[in-house]
């Protein structure tokens, strides 16, 4: 097995008293696409930064192409970081910011205008080499900074929330291209968002944080489908979260009794094990069903719109401080006020360790 490309070993760093990162540990692999996803506060800018170089560990290492880069200043490391607010040059004509990195590194002017021109026409703005920043819409600034940040050929490419600041159109036209312009240049992308959606729309290797640590890593649809822990199954999407206690366990099937009577479902946890069962609104049936689980009945609270589904909040009532988060069909005739059953299958519940 080929060494990663970023190896993060056992970093942990502190702005005076106060602990941001502990003990984090990532291997990050050539071509791959990362994304560091997790609250505010969660300790994944103040990553991004130490793999820059605009930060400096208080314990721990950070090897890049197997080097280690630790102490490295952000110049003589092969990243470069794209940020939020863009940072180019009113002065300079977009082809003079895209080529300001080469022109660091002492590369000519005629050549600096043609590998100028080629990030520009990889990023789709071929024809604004000419104009001033001021000129270009949010979306085109936000291509020149990814043209000025490939331009150097970085053997890995951060992104601190790169789309932010983008209105929501916009920021989904900017998640097709920048994994489009990531599948072709082969450079590993490693971007740090708050957004899940954003996290699962790019992603091949997606790093929940919470807490200056690692929750939970791998691919996306393994984080969402079967989460490995309780933080991770509420941020990575939503969950209806039972708490339980396992009474049985064996054959490869679990009973927990909770507030809505014992539950049974496929997983192994020890009799007597705390646990938490969480069900994803898309798995949770509304309405008379064949589902094997019934969970009681609930009062409609709260129903949205959303397009291509309702998302409707309901109440238990065996259990009023239970919140049921469900997604039913655009067509369904559920509305606030109504009492109905809900339900779901056993293998769509997910077992945590509480």
């Amino acid at each position: 097995m080929s060494a990663p490309l970023v190896d993060i070993r056992n970093v942990s760093h502190r702005f005076g008293q106060l602990a941001v990162l502990k003990n984090v540990s990532l291997a990050i692999e050539p071509g791959s696409y990362t994304i560091l996803l997790g609250p505010s506060g969660s300790g994944k800018t103040t990553l991004l930064s130490i793999l820059g170089g605009f930060v400096t560990p208080s314990e721990g290492k950070v090897f890049i192409r197997g080097a280690d880069c630790t102490a490295l200043p952000p110049a003589k490391r092969p990243t470069t970081t794209v940020f939020q607010d863009y940072a180019l040059f009113p002065h300079m004509s977009v082809g003079g910011n895209v080529g300001f990195g080469l022109r660091m590194q002492g590369v000519d002017g005629a050549t600096r205008a043609t590998k100028a021109r080629e990030a520009l026409a990889l990023v789709g703005l071929a024809a604004a080499f000419d104009k001033k920043p001021h000129q270009l819409s949010g979306g085109q600034r936000q291509r020149v900074a990814l043209a000025r940040a490939l331009v150097i050929e970085p053997a890995v490419l951060l992104l601190d929330e790169p789309l932010g600041a983008l209105d929501l159109k916009l920021r989904r036209q900017m998640q097709d291209e920048l994994k489009a312009i990531q599948k072709r240049v082969g450079t590993a992308f490693i971007h740090v968002t708050h957004d899940q959606e954003e996290a699962m729309a790019l992603a091949d290797h997606c790093v929940v944080m919470n807490d200056g640590r690692i929750e939970d890593e791998g691919l996306p649809e393994r984080v969402y489908a079967r989460p490995a822990t309780r933080f991770s199954a509420t941020f990575m999407g939503e969950s209806t979260i039972l708490a339980g206690t396992v009474t049985e366990a064996k054959n490869g099937i679990v009973t927990a009794m909770t507030a809505l009577g014992p539950i049974s479902l496929p997983g192994a946890s020890p009799a007597g094990a705390t646990v938490a069962l969480a069900i994803r609104p898309e798995h949770m049936v509304l309405g008379d069903a064949k589902s094997d689980v019934a969970l009681g009945m609930a009062k409609v609270g709260d129903v949205v719109f959303q397009g291509s589904f309702k998302r409707v909040l309901a109440t238990s009532a065996l259990d009023p401080a239970l919140q049921f988060i469900a997604k039913a069909p655009a067509s369904a005739a559920v509305q606030a006020g109504d009492t109905i059953p809900v339900s779901c299958q056993a293998q769509d519940i997910i077992l945590l360790a509480d």
